[in-house]
């Protein structure tokens, strides 16, 4: 029986047309063995759990680069609550002010990756605190 992977959603909420950062985090997320759904552009929180919901994720992955991080994480969070899904673990990243981290972590946002950090740090994360749910 082969072992069971992560399965990751990765999303782009809101207006934000900046993707090169999530294809690459994407990318290597999928080198590091991970199974990764990426949703694309533009998509709502109620997208964006809507697809882990399906999916049957065991993280959903953030990139906000807009400044809506608190409003995104923050609904996002809210829809896992109502539906019953708050094992599936939040992660993110993007221009995210240091003194909003603690306030997203106080939500439930397991991880906040800030630019620059290194993908191989994004990849180890990934790998050592989501653990798949789901069975091969």
């Amino acid at each position: 029986m082969a072992e069971a992977t992560a399965r990751v959603v990765v999303a782009k909420p809101g207006l934000d047309g900046h993707d090169r950062g999530v294809k690459i985090v994407a990318r290597v997320l999928r080198d590091a063995g991970v199974e990764v759904i990426y949703t694309g552009l533009r998509q709502t929180p109620e997208m964006i759990v809507s697809a882990a919901l399906q999916e049957d994720a065991d993280a959903i992955g953030l990139s906000v680069l807009s400044g809506a991080h608190m409003t995104m994480f923050g609904r996002v969070m809210e829809l896992l609550r109502e539906n019953d899904a708050t094992d599936i673990k939040v992660f993110g990243g993007g221009i995210i002010p240091e003194a909003d981290i603690a306030e997203l972590e106080g939500m439930g946002v397991a991880r906040i990756f800030t630019p620059g950090a290194p993908t191989e740090e994004i990849a180890d994360w990934v790998r050592e605190n989501i653990r798949p749910s789901h069975t091969v």
